[in-house]
């Protein structure tokens, strides 16, 4: 039913910035004004309209929205070749949806990360032009929550334009298009969907994508399927912070819950989350054992955790009384001080699971020690560039030098144990697009 649809995705060679999504959208409200409406749901902190596509007039409401965090900009061009394929006739009327696009959720955060948007698709060009802003300013992780001791009652703007539509469209589908960066395609669903998992391994199997078979985002995961795992809601990383510290966790989280938790409470949404990566090496796919115990590898990986962390502690110490004087740094400033006072917690909570958790004494795969011993090298990479983005051209030469050399020599490492491949925009694309489809499909089926 929809074969031809993916199919034809363009071969894209980059992605669009804010201003390129907002001119695409005009143009397409132009010339299918009766199709397609352009309204605002809000705006953003520095003021910029965010605004929606109105696409279609079915029965059931479809919410999807790209940049949920700034670094990712992969769901902002899945929204931009499906907003088009919806002014068509064809078989995507026969799914029945009214479908509101919101390309860009977080326009302040994407511009931040523009500077890499065009290329070269490298993991140093990647980092030195890369934010991403602490979980109390994330869209995503914002929405209200009262569990225990945590209470959340103060989403920002750009949460609360989602907020809004959420509300007033009770949507029946709704999409958060996330992407990672290194490692294998993985999925997040809201409810155990059966009939949507086959569908989804055979969408990344056809275009020569690996599932991601390492390490989860965070260990309290629950598999449903191969790489399908359940949306966790802020009371899961809570329950697992509880286990796993002394400390309140209230006072570690300092953020709200997620969209998903939000939306299921007001309509019971089915949410559907498509996590792609930029890069991949084949050994993410290896499930034969390696030479290490799973704890092991853990436990090295943290331990690259902290060397990364000491590191942008003792630099960030040595300007912070200096960059008071640079409000453009702020976004970065406020990253990275919340990161040197979340992550001991953190690390903590990690340290203890690995020591504890019995299912860590097995011999890692290959996957999962490759997770742990590069993959983790590869997101360390990226606090190097972001706290090089802080320093750069603040007359702090001397320790803009060092964290530079730090994040080249960082990076020289990576590659050393890196065989990895660009995946193609269209690629991307197409798993994430075909993921929607037969989401939205399969929700049909349950009316």
């Amino acid at each position: 039913m929809f074969e031809r649809i993916i199919e034809e995705v363009p071969a894209y060679k980059s992605f669009y910035t804010v201003d390129e999504l907002k001119s695409n959208s005009e143009k397409l409200a132009s010339k299918h004004p009766y199709k397609v409406k352009i309204f605002e749901i809000g705006k953003s902190r520095k003021g910029e309209k965010i605004e929606a596509l109105r696409i279609g007039n079915g029965k059931k409401t479809a919410l999807l929205f790209g940049f949920p965090h700034p670094n990712e900009p992969i769901g902002s061009m899945t929204l931009e070749y499906l907003a088009q394929r919806l002014t068509e006739k064809g078989p995507l009327d026969k799914l029945d949806f009214t479908w509101y696009i919101v390309k860009c959720i977080d326009p302040d955060g994407a511009r931040l990360n523009e500077g890499w948007f065009k290329g070269p698709f490298t993991p140093i060009h990647y980092a030195l032009n890369f934010y991403r802003p602490p979980g109390y300013q994330q869209v995503e992780w914002n929405f209200p929550i009262k569990y225990k001791t945590l209470c959340w009652d103060k989403p920002i703007p750009e949460t609360k334009a989602l907020m809004k539509i959420i509300n007033d469209i009770e949507p029946s589908f709704m999409y958060s298009l996330h992407n990672s960066g290194f490692g294998g395609v993985y999925f997040y669903v809201s409810d155990p969907c059966k009939p949507l998992y086959r569908k989804l391994h055979n969408l990344v199997k056809k275009e020569n994508l690996p599932l991601h078979l390492g390490e989860p985002e965070t260990p309290f995961m629950k598999e449903r399927s191969k790489a399908i795992f359940n949306l966790p809601p802020a009371s899961e990383t809570y329950d697992f912070l509880k286990k796993h510290t002394k400390k309140d966790p209230a006072k570690i989280i300092n953020h709200g819950t997620s969209s998903d938790d939000y939306a299921r409470r007001v309509a019971k949404t089915f949410t559907l989350v498509c996590e792609m990566p930029y890069y991949f090496d084949e050994r993410i796919t290896d499930t034969s054992k390696s030479d290490v115990a799973r704890k092991d590898a853990v436990l090295y990986g943290l331990k690259l955790a902290e060397e990364r962390f000491n590191f942008v502690r003792q630099k960030y110490s040595q300007v912070k009384s200096r960059l008071k004087n640079y409000p453009e740094k702020r976004p970065f400033v406020d990253e990275i001080e919340e990161y040197l006072k979340r992550f001991p917690d953190t690390i903590a909570s990690r340290k203890h699971w690995a020591r504890t958790d019995r299912k860590l004494k097995r011999m890692a795969t290959i996957a999962e020690k490759f997770d742990s011993y590069v993959i983790s090298r590869f997101y360390g990479l990226l606090s190097f560039g972001m706290l090089y983005r802080c320093v750069k051209d603040t007359k702090n030469e001397k320790i803009e030098k060092e964290v530079l050399k730090k994040t080249i020599e960082w990076n020289k490492e990576l590659e050393k144990q890196l065989n990895y491949r660009v995946i193609p925009i269209q690629s991307l694309v197409r798993v994430q697009l075909g993921s929607a489809l037969f989401a939205a499909e399969y929700i049909r089926s349950l009316h």
